[in-house]
C-alpha cells in the first residue's frame, strides 16, 4: 500500500476556512497533492458531505487510495482540473458545487523525489512532468527547441532576465551533448548569472519557466478557473493559492473581471456576459464572482516552510445561479 510522502500545505486552515464549509455540502479538491487539503476538508463533513479530488500525477492517485479506501465520501478523479466542469457535468453536479480549492503549488514528494527533475537543488533526470505519461518532457523539448523559443519560454514564464544569454548557453551545451539531467542544466545557468543581481538560486527561475511550459500550466489554470464558475452554486466559494506572479496575477484578473462583468440583454430578457461570450445566462445584478479577501502565510508559517513566502490565498463567492441557455 502506498503511503503518503510527509507535506505540509501552505495556508491549510486559511484555504479550507475560506471554502465556509457546510457539513453536507459537496467540494472538489482540484489539486489533490499529497491529501493535506482533502483529509481536512472530510474531517468537516458529515456522512452526507461529498468531497471531489482531482490530480493528474500518477503518483498522487495512487497515495490517495490510502483514504479512498476507507472513505465512500472521497471521490478520486486522475486528470487535469481544467476539466473540471466536463467531470462535474457527466456527474449531474454542474451548478451544485460548494465550494472549490486549487493549491497550484508543487508537492514535496514531487519536488522531494529526484527522478521527477523538478528540483533544482537534487540531481536527477530532467523530466518536470506532472503526468509522466504525456509525451514531452523538459529534456526532450531543450534538446529541440530553438534559441528563440527557449528564449520566449524563460521570459514570459520565468521572468528570466537573462533569457537569452541563457538559451544560447544551453544551445551550445547540447550541441556538444544533449542535456538530460537537472544538474546539467543548473550548471549551464549558474555559470551565466552573475552572482550580484542574484538574490535566490540563480536556476530557480528558468526551472520554474520550463516546468509551466511542459505542464501547460497556465492554460489549465485558465481553463479550470472558468470551469469552476459553471460547477459552484450560489454563494458556493472558490478559493486559490498561487506561489509566483504570473499565477497571482492570472487569478486576481479573472476574479476582478468576473466581478466587473458588463451585461447585456438577450432576446429572451436574461443577462448575458458580452464579453466572455461564454453562454452562461445570470439574473439581474453584478457579475459572477464577489471577490472575499487575500491572504499571505505569517511570520511564523514561513518560518516553519520557506515554500510558503510567496504564497497568496484569493478567495470569492458566486453570486448568481447558473440558468441553462
Amino acid at each position: 500500500m502506498p503511503h503518503l510522502i510527509k507535506h505540509n500545505p501552505v495556508l491549510l486552515n486559511e484555504a479550507v476556512n475560506a471554502l465556509n464549509i457546510k457539513d453536507n455540502g459537496i467540494y472538489i479538491d482540484c489539486t489533490f497533492g499529497s491529501g493535506g487539503h482533502a483529509r481536512m476538508i472530510l474531517n468537516r463533513l458529515s456522512s452526507e458531505g461529498q468531497l471531489y479530488a482531482i490530480d493528474r500525477d500518477p503518483q498522487a492517485i495512487e497515495a490517495s487510495k490510502c483514504i479512498n479506501d476507507n472513505d465512500p465520501r472521497l471521490t478520486i478523479i486522475h486528470g487535469c482540473f481544467s476539466r473540471i466542469s466536463s467531470y462535474m457535468e457527466e456527474r449531474q453536479l454542474i451548478g451544485r458545487i460548494d465550494g472549490i480549492l486549487l493549491d497550484l503549488g508543487l508537492s514535496s514528494g514531487q519536488i522531494n523525489n529526484a527522478d521527477r527533475g523538478f528540483s533544482f537543488w537534487n540531481d536527477g533526470p530532467l523530466d518536470m512532468r506532472m503526468d509522466p505519461t504525456q509525451s514531452l518532457s523538459a529534456a526532450a523539448w531543450l534538446f529541440n527547441a530553438t534559441e528563440h523559443d527557449i528564449t520566449v519560454v524563460l521570459k514570459n514564464y520565468g521572468e528570466e532576465r537573462f533569457a537569452r544569454r541563457i538559451a544560447r548557453a544551453i544551445i551550445k551545451r547540447r550541441n556538444n551533448c544533449p542535456i538530460t539531467r537537472t544538474k546539467e542544466l543548473v550548471e549551464v545557468i549558474t555559470s551565466l548569472c552573475p552572482k550580484k543581481f542574484i538574490k535566490k538560486h540563480p536556476a530557480r527561475r528558468s526551472f520554474q519557466a520550463i516546468r509551466i511550459f511542459i505542464n501547460n500550466e497556465l492554460t489549465e489554470l485558465r481553463k479550470g478557473l472558468e470551469g469552476s464558475l459553471k460547477c459552484l452554486r450560489s454563494s458556493g466559494r472558490l478559493s486559490v493559492i498561487s506561489f509566483h506572479s504570473l499565477e497571482d496575477r492570472l487569478v486576481k484578473s479573472f476574479i476582478r473581471h468576473q466581478s466587473r462583468c458588463c451585461f447585456v440583454s438577450d432576446t429572451n430578457g436574461y443577462l448575458i456576459n458580452e464579453h466572455r461570450n461564454s453562454g452562461i445566462f445570470i439574473g439581474a445584478g453584478g457579475g459572477l464572482l464577489k471577490a472575499i479577501g487575500k491572504i499571505k502565510p505569517s511570520r511564523m508559517e514561513i518560518a516553519m516552510n520557506h515554500r510558503a513566502r510567496s504564497a497568496i490565498l484569493r478567495t470569492a463567492e458566486r453570486t448568481e445561479h447558473v440558468i441553462p441557455s
